[in-house]
């Protein structure tokens, strides 16, 4: 017997459909909430014994991803380093004997990785869980009450908050949304909430999240569940999709380093009262089937081509929307790791680095929490070439909510640019070696306040006034071969600002796009220190736009790139390092580094990413480097304005990257064509650059 095609509309709506306010709203644990989760309890315990459902079985598809993040703050969204899908054959028979059967598996590796699942993570979860809730085979969470249970009623709060009418044929269903928290946040417990059918007090749809106390793992930072059922044979509620997030987090060579379990399931195709035997329940619940059965499984497509875009762009609204009821419904300390001190350095970069004008750059940086949500931080570094020290002292608060207020002072050397052409740990060894220096350097010294507001999946906003003195900067190195050019001439000027930011973390878009991108508008009162300007303050506005979008095509993904930015100031007074600056590989392949310059400048990419034969390298237990490497032909124009010294009009450019070593080391040659050159660079993927 198949499911009801109206039961999975049901359960779509149940997950994507707005649903309105209860009428009936309750408070916690009135007299109308209690009978209900009562009732929903008594029905669970009688394991459906009394509603002609003997035994199923079903089919399931499901993906597990593991990503990851690095970086203080995670401020870049997770990478997917490994992805597997299965397919199961699932049995059950009443009261609660269930067995699930792996018929196939595969798997691709994007980053080299020697992660091995908890069994219990290859399969789905029947019967929303036992009275007792354990996962990762007890590693992970263990000995947690059931909020439908005997023990559950007596542990958490319960209040009515929404409901859901669900039409079928012939058939109204109304879905009442049962919020759900532990009396006692610091024992291990669930936070969420359960939906009930009203008629019969089944259990629809669960979704819940842990507190700290639950998780067994002191590296787990975070573990979501969604559970939902469908309609089968009209009268039935059995798993229909299922959705989990586990989040780790630890250090990786001091830098903090996020891992990520992702699992995904559809359920289908149910067969019920098929007279199982009891035979078919013997031994573990999840076992492999023979491998020449699993060699035969036919899929279709690669795993790539396959896994639902959100899995790869983004954490899932669900999951979002768990963590946001657990922190509204319990104080933000029992959901909270108790870490005090920590490496406050960003990236590889901040500990050394070497450029024309610092030389070799020595730092560090610490931050340390103070509690109740406040701390301070410090951060200092010191060139050997211009023997001069920079730093960062700063106060913050952070609230739960993802609002942060930080108060600083800071020395530092700020760059000219919108979008860095090269990562700096390319830059250090290009520096060092050859005297290519491809940074744009300024001396800014001042105090202000930042406010930022988001959590983690959703946009970042980030307002940032100040008070600050810039000088320009002069080169003191002296690289092993070639020489150094001039840093860029920046005006001494005193500067009143404040800075709107926005980023947005990859989201599905229109037409199966994945969409990222990032905004900033800055306005500035400025005037001059030892040197004239035509008036005593002169204003200042810029804005600055950059997105970046892509499709996938089959095996192959088309990537746009767009940046745009402006600047204007009184009487046409722009400083030299609020200008624009486009030339490289990134915002103008076959030009010198910001040869392209002006008060307005725009670049844009189009980009054919697609898989290449390419020489297998194994790397022992961490997996083997992919028979395929990507190769990414590209066009390219950038434009400039509104300087003298710089070309006015597109600049053209072709050029093809080669992606290898899963895909985190690109090769790029490209050929400027208007006044261009050939160019080449090497360096590691874009998305690494906020660590290194």
């Amino acid at each position: 017997m198949k499911n009801v095609l109206a039961a999975l509309l049901a359960a779509c709506m149940i997950v994507g459909g707005p649903a309105a306010p209860y009428a009936g709203a309750q408070e916690w644990n009135d007299t109308r909430t209690r009978a209900l989760v009562e009732r929903a309890t008594e029905r669970r315990a009688q394991q459906l014994a009394d509603t002609g459902l003997v035994d199923y079985r079903a089919t399931a598809r499901g993906y597990l991803t593991f990503l990851a993040q690095l970086g203080e703050g995670f401020p870049d969204p997770p990478k997917v380093v490994k992805a597997d899908e299965l397919a199961l054959e699932v049995y059950w028979r009443s009261p609660d004997l269930s067995k699930q059967r792996i018929v196939g598996r595969r798997d691709t590796l994007l980053l080299p990785t020697d992660i091995e699942y908890h069994r219990d993570h290859l399969g789905i979860v029947q019967n929303n869980f036992p009275s007792i809730i354990r996962l990762g085979d007890g590693d992970e969470v263990r000995d947690v009450p059931h909020p439908l249970s005997a023990a559950g009623l007596r542990e958490y709060d319960f209040a009515i908050s929404d409901s859901l009418s669900i039409r079928l044929p012939g058939r109204l269903i109304e879905v009442i949304q049962v919020r759900v928290r532990p009396r006692d946040d610091r024992q291990p417990r669930v936070i969420g909430a359960v939906y009930l059918d009203r008629a019969t007090a089944d259990v629809v749809r669960m979704a819940f999240n842990f507190t700290r106390a639950a998780y067994l793992d002191r590296y787990l930072e975070d573990l979501a569940i969604v559970l939902e059922n469908g309609l089968v044979g009209a009268r039935f509620w059995l798993p229909s999709r299922q959705e989990i997030e586990i989040r780790r987090t630890g250090t990786w060579l001091e830098y903090p380093a996020r891992g990520i379990i992702r699992g995904r399931w559809e359920i289908c195709c149910y067969e019920l009262n098929q007279g199982l035997e009891a035979g078919i329940f013997a031994g573990p619940e999840i076992v492999d089937a023979p491998a020449s059965v699993r060699a035969r499984f036919e899929w279709s497509g690669s795993i790539m081509d396959s896994l639902p875009p959100d899995v790869r762009a983004a954490r899932p609204e669900d999951v979002e929307q768990i963590q946001a009821e657990a922190r509204r419904l319990v104080r933000a300390e029992a959901l909270a790791r108790s870490r005090q001190s920590a490496l406050a350095t960003r990236r590889v970069s901040d500990i050394v680095r070497v450029n024309r004008v610092e030389g070799l750059a020595l730092g560090t940086g610490v931050s340390h929490r103070l509690g109740r949500g406040f701390g301070a931080e410090l951060s200092a570094r010191y060139g050997v070439a211009d023997e001069a020290l920079k730093g960062i002292v700063g106060l913050r608060y952070e609230h739960a909510a993802g609002l942060a207020v930080r108060l600083f002072a800071h020395r530092t050397h700020r760059q000219a640019e919108d979008l860095p052409e090269v990562s700096l740990l390319r830059n250090s060894f290009a520096a060092q070696e050859f005297g290519s220096d491809w940074t744009n350097p300024y001396d800014a010294r001042g105090v202000g306040v930042e406010l930022r507001a988001g959590v983690p999946g959703a946009s970042r906003w980030r307002l940032e006034i100040g008070v600050e003195e810039q000088d320009p900067l002069e080169v003191n190195a002296t690289p092993t071969s070639g020489s150094f050019g001039p840093t860029i001439a920046a005006w001494p000027i005193r500067s009143t600002r404040a800075v709107l930011g926005v980023e947005r973390p990859p989201r599905l878009g229109p037409f199966g796009t994945e969409v990222r991108g990032s905004a900033e508008l800055r306005g500035s009162l400025f005037r001059g220190s030892g040197m004239t300007l035509d008036r005593e303050r002169a204003a200042l506005g810029r804005v600055f736009a950059h997105i970046e979008i892509e499709r996938p095509l089959g095996v192959r993904r088309l990537v746009f790139r767009s940046t745009v930015a402006a600047v204007e100031a009184t009487d046409g007074l722009v400083p030299p390092q609020d200008m624009v600056y486009l030339g490289g590989p990134i915002t103008g392949p076959g030009y010198g580094f910001h040869t392209i310059h002006g008060t307005f400048g725009a670049s844009q990419r189009i980009e054919l990413r697609t898989p290449v034969p390419f020489v297998p390298i194994p790397l022992g237990r961490f997996g083997r480097v992919p028979a395929s490497a990507t190769l990414a032909p590209y066009a390219h124009a950038s434009w400039a304005a509104g300087a003298a010294d710089s070309p006015t009009g597109p600049r053209p450019a072709l050029g093809v990257g080669l992606l290898t070593l899963f895909d985190v080391l690109r090769f790029d040659v490209a050929r400027g064509l208007c006044d261009g050159r050939w160019t080449f660079s090497v360096d590691v993927g874009r998305e690494f650059w906020g660590i290194l």
